[in-house]
């Protein structure tokens, strides 16, 4: 593949789309909100692997042939571009295939405390009270903000898979790739990040303008039963407000922000200046 590959990856609601739409400002580059090639790349993998049919007339090699196809056809249509950044919250489960096929590639993990994760979440879901989000399955899920929020947390749901999927990433074999993004320090400082960003990306900086970020996706957002939910506001800034979950259920997530000590891991981070 030509085209150097990137990928955004980490925990919903923690800024993967604007920075997508702040990288999508330089003309070489090309980013956007979750791509289909995460789950189009698993089901290649299922299709060749123990168990199947094919998985005795398929070697790596092919395999690996195949997974690279994918990447070359999705982004054919960006042929003007020299750098894609591809995303989805799957791609810190499947670091090590990542960094067989692009040993030079770089994961962006966008993180904010999950507290806020789901206060932002449950905000969505109020702010549609006549629409049953796909976000959740029955209506024991969502029957209330309990339900809702707990449902969201279990390891195989939006936001519980994502943090267990960091995890992983951040104290795997493959972590020097990572680079980790605060959300609250991108929106604060977003000048500083996107120089640091493109400092660990090895890329010139470009001269973004952050009052006037453009990027929205609503047909995406009203088949999930939640409209604006990847509309990035104008002017990259700061939101500061109180929570909308009970004070029990907003303290029982609020400490799970392990990438504030990585004594034990490779990661990368970008903190604030002391």
């Amino acid at each position: 593949m030509s085209k150097r590959m990137h990928f955004i990856s980490g925990l919903p609601r923690s800024g993967s789309t604007l920075l997508a739409a702040i990288l999508q400002q330089n003309p070489l580059f090309h980013a956007g909100m979750t791509s289909p090639v995460s789950g189009l790349f698993d089901a290649v993998i299922s299709q060749f692997s123990a168990g199947s049919e094919f998985a005795l007339v398929v070697n790596e090699e092919k395999r690996r042939t195949l997974l690279l196809g994918l990447f070359d056809s999705y982004y054919k249509d960006q042929a003007d571009k020299q750098v894609v950044f591809d995303t989805s919250r799957n791609w810190c489960a499947r670091l090590p295939a990542l960094n067989s096929l692009f040993p030079e590639s770089k994961v962006i993990c966008c993180v904010r405390n999950v507290a806020w994760i789901m206060d932002s979440l449950e905000r969505q879901y109020q702010k549609y009270p006549f629409e049953n989000t796909r976000l959740f399955n029955n209506l024991a899920e969502r029957n209330t903000v309990f339900s809702r929020i707990d449902t969201l947390g279990q390891r195989d749901r939006l936001v519980g898979f994502a943090w267990c999927a960091l995890k992983e990433a951040v104290y795997g074999p493959h972590a020097s790739s990572l680079l980790l993004v605060d959300y609250e320090l991108l929106t604060r400082s977003p000048s500083d990040v996107m120089r640091l960003v493109y400092q660990f990306i090895d890329e010139p900086l470009f001269d973004h303008d952050f009052n006037s970020i453009q990027y929205n996706a609503p047909d995406f957002d009203h088949n999930l039963g939640i409209p604006d939910l990847h509309t990035v506001e104008t002017k990259v800034k700061i939101n500061d407000k109180k929570t909308i979950l009970p004070p029990d259920l907003f303290d029982s997530y609020a400490d799970m922000s392990f990438w504030k000590d990585l004594k034990n891991s490779e990661a990368n981070i970008i903190t604030p200046e002391k």
